[in-house]
This record gives structure tokens, C-alpha cells and sequence, in this order.
């Protein structure tokens, strides 16, 4: 019998094999909590499905599940077969009155005890199995188990049952003393480096991993811990580009062994374990891995190419896999990641909730404002895919531009959370601060975050404390991943003169970056240096292994298309802070991590492979032809314009267009729910308001801050007295705001109170954007233009071959092979510019990447010109068609003249114009006008 609300998300000890799981109905629209435990598997997204609450569909893991039924079953008979030291430590891990502090979680102890029976069980007991390789020469086997759920301690007693077996039996092949631990970076290194048995902190003694009488005989093994750098070496192709005298070739299997093994280089038949072993994978030799980055490619192949050398020179025994996401990464070829085929045990996301091992992720499902269109979703949910939003943070803004409203909005409701969160947590006394982590899509938009919190835009003032933010310089941490960099005691804070408080010396770059990496690997641990952070600012993955466990709310703010992204960005925030269990159930307290923009019931799509694939309508190739490179067309790729403004400020109120504010579209208060095999629990909500937000805020103040966005804006490019500047912006902004030009709907919010100006609250970067572009295009005097650094100069034969089944027809004039029609009137124009007199050549803006940013009501978006026309005088001629004309065409153009201005202005791109074809029939006439 299905039920509508949740009384309790955690139903399984974490100590005993899940005994039930909840299970959605979509149909229905209940929960269920089923008896038995959830197989094997992963979810995908439902084909088609834009439903919220799709529960997507399950994807069983079909070796793990047939390995599972017969390791509970060997458990059951009590582990026949097994070797006397396997039996003491099996007996030992399960025996309760040996932890009666912290047990080992089943999951941990399953995982264990499934390498150990694919080891030391009876070969009848195994019939019929076959595990994948990945094509090497040595076999991998891949535990598959949910962030937070301790891996760490599994590989602990992985390498215990290894070490304290081949010292009892020497002669024994199938276990080694010697063990090699790869690392994806130096964080999580030094994470493992309670893995040595010589280590002060390590597990075995730490976790009572094994009895204290065999400490002695686990001590005889050795386990070296690397990071995958440490495997690489040098190429031919390297070697041969090296401009020094040293011209020696490359090092054999057996030197490179040397180097990276050390003292344990003579050692045979070892024994290696991958953490976060998705990215240990075999590049494709097939288009499969087209789009993959060389970035990845290159740490793939190094990972794994490096423990084929190994493999040629000392042999691999066994090689253990694991992963929270073990899957490969998807390229252009394939429209999802691949899962590892050698994955033999599986604890997931879901099943670690339940078992209350981890925190349960609650997304926002539903908010006041108007969602989204297609989706019907709550537009927090998916931020960064609003199309307003993606847009703005697609470009290469500078650190000052305020971050979409919509963002903006978010940082509003999830800060405002987090508030309480720290309110309760300082009443009780906590030493660290929760963290609110933000995970975005490049590293304009991180320093454009940082600025908003650093200059009080995000209005939370306890949140916006530049010390205790920390904007994760990807660059540097990469570097200070890659190389340990001596340094010496960093526990404390660099000041501004880049010297390290407390010991006077001056640190280099790698010191801060390697002092960055402390502070990253320290948040929340009280004395060190990330003690005191509250706010981590990042681009696109936070690193594995950062384990911080005050993490209590993440933000969003990259593309996230698969289940891959989303485990990985919300496994940041999933580690407990207490392992207390209700004396009463018997079950883990819940904790929450709230989280705002990763749409985390969305898994990747899958491609079915029963039947034939459905026909496809025909393809046309759109490309570049190079026989026709005379019609070549380029033009200055502008990221934006830089402006010299009069002293004294004016505006033409007449000429401003009016802007409306629709209360309806802005968020003030939003509803997060708990999610539940997969997907949000809509009965077990949390409310977040901002109500009291508007208490804060005076008309004066609003437009204070407003002034001020725009003071931050224009002072590059001020000559004038900067007191002046802000005071004429000030008495601009409070005429703005009293405009009857500025209305807003419904009329409820459009008197004076706290309803209005709660909206004007939430509206500032709006009212900033449309009195801004007003400002900047009446009191310009000069301009300058700002080129994209990677690209400066764009033309039509850096157009990528693209597919469309759109109706086109061949070009005569065109650089470009087909023209690619959106109306019978663009098909009319293609046809006139290939037979009109005074056209030298001409192209249609698509898939060139000519676009000028604009912006409109406050929202920031892309303007794509439909033809750019090249005449024989040698003029560059911009066209739009336009049939009907708004107030957003009329926007557009001031834009466009703006960019037609400045590039003349700048001389070095010939003589720009541009025009507007408002009829089928006057395009030559507008041709012969510009000759």
C-alpha cells in the first residue's frame, strides 16, 4: 500500500544489509517502502520526460547482483574455504563487541568480503562468471561504493588481509606484501597516507582494523601511496623536442619502475588499489572518445599506461578498483558515460541514505516564481540551463558585472538558509561554521561570484566576508596537486604583502598555491588553516577527497548532463558530522545538505540497443568550401566595450524605455525536499522566506546600491571627480526609481510598503542593467574595444562542419556551401545577394559565433545579426530582417550601432554600417545605399 508522506528517510542500520528501500510510483504518485534490499544499479533519465519527479529508469548491474546473491550465501554458511588469518580478521571486523564505539558499516564489510571471495573461495562456487577486462593485461576488479560511505577503511582491510596473508603464507600467490596505492592528486595522497602501516594516524591501529597481536606481522609489508603524476614519463616525441645536451632515450620499464616504486622496486607481484579510480580508464581507439578533453586523455592514459609498465616489469597480482562513479567519460560519439563492466560489488547514493551513512541532498522543487516553460520545473532547479542565465554566464564578463538576477535571487534564498543554519549552529556552540559551496562554470563567473560577495551585492552581510571566503584558483591548485612544494609551517594566513603571518618570510607562487591547498584540505577543522572559511568559491569540480563535514549548502552553477556530474558535485557536501545512533531505532539521526541549481534527479540518457535504430531524415553537411576562400568573410570577435564617459551625467527621460517588474517571476520564498531513490520527497519539505529581506531595505537604500553597481562600472573609464560620479548616480537612481516609466505587476506590489520594495529588493540587478545601458550609451565620449584573448579575429572559415535537415539551397557568393533557411523571406534574401550588383560576398550568421551581447530588462542575452554582407566597394554591411519590430529590436540596434561605432572608431577592421530589411523587396535598394 502506497503512501503519500515520509515520516523517516532512514530505514536500514548501517551496521546489517538493508533490509528495505523506498520506491516511487510515478503513476501513482507514492512512495512505498518495499521489503529486500534495491539491486544493483543505476538510474537514467525517462526518454521524453520533463516531469520533475521522474523517477528515470533503472539500469541493473547485472555481474554485482549475481556476486552479491552468492556472497551473502558464503556469509550465511560462515566464510568456507577461507585461509585461518582471512577467518580471524572476517571474525574480528563483524564481532560488535570489538566496536562498541564505531562498527564497521555492512557496506564496507560487504565490499571486503567480495574481493576476498573472489579470492579465496571454492572455483565451483564461481561458475559461470565472467568479468570484463579493460582490454590490459592485468585484471581489475572495482568496488563501487557512495562518497562518505568509507572506502578508505576498505582499502585498509583490503591491504591488511593482502599483507597478513603472504607474511603467514610466503609461498601463497595469490596475496602480496607489497602494496601501490594511486592517488588522483596530493589531497587526496595525503588523505591515504593512513594507509602506511609506518604512519602515526594509520587505520589499522586508528579503526582497530586488526588485532593488536598481528600489528607486528602487518608491519613486514609495505604499502607505497602515489599520485597518478608520479607515473608519467617521458615520450619519444618529448625527449626529442628537449633542447638540452642530454639527448638520452627513454627510460626502460625497469628504470621508470625505479623511480616511481622506490625502495619497493624490487618487490614481484604487487598489489595496486585506485582511489577514485574513474580516471584510470583505456582511451578509445574509436570515435567514441571524440570530445573527451586532452586533459583527461592524457591523465587516463598516464594513470593506466603507467601500470602497464609496471606490470611488464614487476607484474600486477591484483588491481582494485574504487569509485563512487566508476564510469568513463562520454565524448561527442556517445550521449552518456560508460560504467566500468568490472564492477563486482555496489553500495550506491541512494542505498547510503537510507542507511544513513551520508547526508541526505534536498534540491529545490518548487518556489513561488513563474517556472519554467518546457519544463515546468522550479528554474532554481537547473539554474545554470535557465537560458537567461546560461547565457550571461557563457561570456568573458569582467569580475565587477553583477551576476544574473535569477542568481542573484538564488544567493537571496539559499544565503538566507544558510543564516539560520549558522544562527542555530553558533548557539550551540560549534568551533567551525557551516559551508556553502559554489561549483561553477569557469573562472569569470567564480571571480564575478566573489566580487558580488565581496562587495556586498549578495545582500547576507554575514555571508559576505571576503575572510572567510575562499575562491579556489583552479590553476594554481592544480599545480599545487600535481608537485609537493616544501613549505614551511603554513597554519597560518598570508597577508596582503604575501608574507605568511607569524613567520616572516616572503612566499612564492607555488608556496601560495601549495598554502591554498592547505586551506582547501582544512575547512572546517578547527586551528588549521581553513578553519574559519564559510564560503568556497570553485570552478567546475571541487577536488576528491576534499572531505569538509560542514558542508550544509551547495550552489550550482554549471551545465550538469549526466549522473556522473551530479554525484561528484554533490558528494562534496555528503560526509556526516556525528555517527550518533538513536538508541531507540537503532537507525543514524538525519543531516541535510540543501542544494540549489544541480538537478540531481536528472542521470544520463540511455541509448537502447533492442532493435533497429529508428531512420533518420537526411543530413546536410553546412561547411566552409575551400575553393571559395575569395569569399571569405572576417570580422573582430568583441567581448565588450570599454567607454570613456562626460563629466557631467544626463538622461532623456522621454527616450528611456519603460520597464515593467513582474513580482510573479521572483522567488521569495522556496521549498526544498529530501530526495528518495532518485528523486525529491515533495511531503517532507523545508521552507526558506525572504520576507524579512524587504525590512532591510529603504528606498534610499536601494538606490544606493544600485548607484553603486554602476559607480563599480564606470570608474575605469571616469576622468572626473570620483565623489561627483557617485553623487549624480545616486540622484539618478532616485528619479529612476519615482519614474512612472518603472511599474510592476501585479498591481499589489506597485504602491508604496513592503511589497514593492521587496520586489525592487529582488529586482536590483534589473534596475541596474536598464538604467545602466541608458547611462552608458547617452554619456559615452569614447570607446574601446576588448577582444576575446583566445580568439581576437573570427571568419567563416573557422566554421565547423554542422548537420541540419532545415530546408537550404547551394550558395554561389557565400563562403559557406549551403544557406540554411528560417523563412521564405531569409530564402528570398540568400537568393538576391548571390545575383545582386555591389556584393562581393555575403554569409548568413549561423554557427559563426558573430553575436553582440545586449542587454534587455535587466537580463543580459545574444544578439545574432542574420546576414553580414561584404561589398565591392570593400564595406562590411550588417542586415537584420525584421518583419515585425519590439521593443527588444529596438534595443538590439542601439547595440549594434554601438558595435558598428566602435569598430570604426578603432580603424583597423574597414568600414562598418548596418540596416534593417523591413521588406522582402528592398534589399538591393539597401545594398546600393551602403556601396
Amino acid at each position: 500500500m502506497g503512501q503519500k508522506t515520509i515520516d523517516h528517510l532512514i530505514v536500514n542500520s548501517p551496521y546489517e544489509e538493508p533490509a528495505k528501500h523506498w520506491h516511487y510510483d510515478r503513476n501513482t504518485r507514492l512512495f512505498e517502502l518495499v521489503e529486500g534490499r534495491r539491486k544493483a544499479g543505476y538510474l537514467i533519465a525517462s526518454k521524453d520526460s520533463n516531469a520533475f519527479d521522474d523517477p528515470g529508469n533503472f539500469v541493473e548491474i547485472p555481474l554485482a547482483n549475481r556476486i552479491r546473491g552468492r556472497v551473502k550465501d558464503w556469509r550465511d554458511k560462515g566464510y568456507p574455504g577461507v585461509l585461518a588469518v582471512t577467518r580471524r580478521l572476517l571474525n574480528h571486523w563483524t564481532d560488535p563487541e570489538e566496536f562498541e564505539n564505531r562498527r564497521f558499516f555492512f557496506c564496507q564489510i560487504e565490499a571486503a568480503e567480495t574481493l576476498i571471495w573472489l579470492t579465496e573461495a571454492a572455483d565451483i562456487d564461481k561458475l559461470g562468471l565472467d568479468i570484463p577486462t579493460d582490454g590490459g593485461a592485468f585484471r581489475r576488479l572495482c568496488a563501487k561504493m557512495a562518497t562518505g560511505s568509507g572506502k578508505t577503511i576498505v582499502m585498509a582491510m583490503v591491504a591488511a588481509w593482502q599483507i597478513l596473508n603472504k607474511v603467514a603464507h610466503a609461498r601463497d600467490s595469490r596475496f602480496s606484501k607489497h602494496v601501490l596505492v594511486i592517488a588522483p592528486g596530493l589531497t587526496v595522497k595525503n588523505r591515504l597516507s593512513v594507509l602506511d602501516p609506518a604512519n602515526e594516524e594509520n587505520y589499522y591501529e586508528a579503526f582497530r582494523i586488526v588485532p593488536s597481536s598481528m600489528l607486528d606481522k602487518l608491519r613486514q609489508g609495505k604499502v607505497v601511496i602515489r599520485n597518478w603524476h608520479a607515473l608519467s614519463w617521458e615520450t619519444d616525441d618529448k625527449i626529442a623536442k628537449k633542447k638540452s645536451v642530454d639527448k638520452r632515450g627513454p627510460k626502460s620499464d625497469t628504470a621508470y619502475v625505479r623511480d616511481v616504486l622506490g625502495e619497493m622496486s624490487r618487490a614481484r607481484n604487487i598489489l595496486v588499489m585506485n582511489d577514485e579510480a574513474h580516471h584510470a580508464w583505456r582511451v578509445p581507439t574509436t570515435s567514441k572518445s571524440l570530445g573527451i578533453s586532452k586533459e583527461s586523455k592524457e591523465e587516463a592514459t598516464k594513470w593506466v599506461g603507467g601500470l602497464d609498465r609496471i606490470h611488464r616489469a614487476r607484474g600486477i597480482k591484483h588491481c582494485y578498483d574504487f569509485s563512487a562513479t566508476p564510469f568513463v567519460p562520454s565524448g561527442k560519439q556517445s550521449s552518456e558515460e560508460s560504467l566500468f563492466g568490472w564492477i563486482v560489488s555496489d553500495f550506491g547514493l541512494n542505498d547510503a541514505v537510507e542507511s544513513g551513512l551520508v547526508k541526505t541532498p534536498r534540491v529545490v522543487i518548487r518556489d513561488d516564481a513563474v517556472p519554467d516553460a518546457k519544463t515546468f520545473k522550479s528554474r532554481m532547479y537547473h539554474l545554470y540551463n535557465d537560458h537567461e542565465v546560461k547565457v550571461d554566464l557563457n561570456r568573458q564578463a569582467l569580475p565587477r558585472e553583477p551576476l544574473p538576477a535569477l542568481v542573484d535571487n538564488a544567493y537571496l534564498l539559499l544565503g538566507s538558509d544558510w543564516c539560520e543554519t549558522a544562527e542555530s549552529w553558533d548557539d550551540r556552540g560549534a568551533e567551525a561554521p557551516p559551508v556553502m559551496i559554489t561549483v561553477a562554470n569557469r573562472t569569470e563567473t567564480a571571480a564575478r561570484i566573489e566580487h558580488s560577495f565581496n562587495n556586498g551585492r549578495i545582500h547576507i552581510p554575514k555571508l559576505c566576508d571576503p575572510t572567510r571566503t575562499l575562491h579556489i584558483d583552479s590553476k594554481a591548485l592544480k599545480e599545487a596537486e600535481s608537485t609537493e612544494i616544501p613549505v614551511a609551517d603554513l597554519d597560518g594566513d598570508v597577508d596582503d604583502q604575501g608574507t605568511i603571518k607569524g613567520l616572516g618570510q616572503k612566499t612564492t607562487k607555488k608556496q601560495k598555491a601549495e598554502f591554498l591547498r592547505l586551506q582547501v584540505d582544512t575547512v572546517g577543522q578547527p586551528g588549521k588553516p581553513g578553519w574559519r572559511i564559510q564560503n568556497v568559491i570553485s570552478v567546475n569540480m571541487l577536488s576528491e577527497g576534499w572531505d569538509a563535514k560542514n558542508v550544509t549548502h551547495i550552489m550550482g552553477l554549471r551545465a550538469f548532463t549526466s549522473q556522473l556530474l551530479c554525484e561528484q558535485v554533490v558528494g562534496r557536501g555528503l560526509r556526516r558530522t556525528s555517527y550518533d545512533v538513536n538508541q531507540e531505532t537503532g537507525l543514524f539521526e538525519p543531516e541535510y545538505v540543501n542544494i540549489f541549481g544541480v538537478p540531481f534527479t536528472f542521470l544520463p540518457h540511455e541509448e537502447g540497443n533492442n532493435g533497429p535504430p529508428p531512420l533518420l531524415k537526411p543530413k546536410t553537411a553546412v561547411h566552409p568550401v575551400a575553393e571559395k576562400n575569395q569569399f571569405s568573410i572576417s570580422w573582430p570577435n568583441v567581448v565588450r566595450i570599454d567607454h570613456g564617459y562626460k563629466t557631467h551625467l544626463n538622461l532623456d527621460w522621454e527616450k528611456l524605455l519603460p520597464l515593467e517588474l513582474d513580482a510573479s517571476q521572483n522567488a521569495r520564498l522556496a521549498e526544498l525536499a529530501p530526495i528518495v531513490d532518485g528523486k525529491p520527497d515533495v511531503t517532507n519539505i523545508d521552507l526558506i522566506e525572504l520576507e524579512k529581506l524587504a525590512r532591510d531595505f529603504r528606498i534610499q537604500r536601494i538606490a544606493f546600491k544600485v548607484a553603486r553597481d554602476i559607480y563599480i562600472q564606470m570608474q575605469p573609464g571616469w576622468s572626473g571627480n570620483q565623489a561627483k560620479l557617485m553623487g549624480q548616480l545616486v540622484r539618478l537612481m532616485e528619479q529612476f526609481i519615482k519614474w512612472p516609466g518603472l511599474s510592476i505587476v501585479p498591481e499589489l506590489y506597485d504602491g508604496e510598503g513592503l511589497r514593492r520594495r521587496l520586489c525592487l529588493a529582488l529586482n536590483m540587478q534589473k534596475l541596474f542593467q536598464h538604467i545602466w545601458n541608458a547611462i552608458r550609451v547617452e554619456n559615452s565620449e569614447t570607446c574601446d574595444l576588448i577582444f576575446d584573448r583566445d580568439r581576437p579575429i573570427l571568419a567563416t572559415g573557422n566554421m565547423r562542419t554542422w548537420y541540419t535537415g532545415r530546408a537550404c539551397d547551394p550558395t554561389k557568393r557565400s563562403h559557406i556551401n549551403f544557406c540554411v533557411y528560417d523563412s521564405t523571406w531569409e530564402s528570398q534574401a540568400a537568393f538576391d545577394l548571390d545575383r545582386a550588383p555591389g556584393v562581393r560576398s555575403w554569409v548568413k550568421n549561423d554557427h559563426l559565433g558573430f553575436e553582440i551581447l545586449y542587454v534587455d530588462k535587466g537580463v543580459v542575452r545574444k544578439y545574432r545579426p542574420d546576414f553580414l554582407i561584404c561589398l565591392e566597394s570593400g564595406r562590411m554591411l550588417v542586415l537584420e530582417i525584421k518583419g515585425i519590430d519590439r521593443d527588444r529590436d529596438k534595443v538590439k540596434r542601439k547595440y549594434l550601432d554601438e558595435w558598428v561605432c566602435a569598430v570604426n572608431a578603432h580603424g583597423g577592421f574597414g568600414h562598418w554600417s548596418w540596416d534593417i530589411s523591413t521588406n522582402p523587396a528592398d534589399l538591393i535598394d539597401i545594398v546600393l545605399k551602403h556601396l
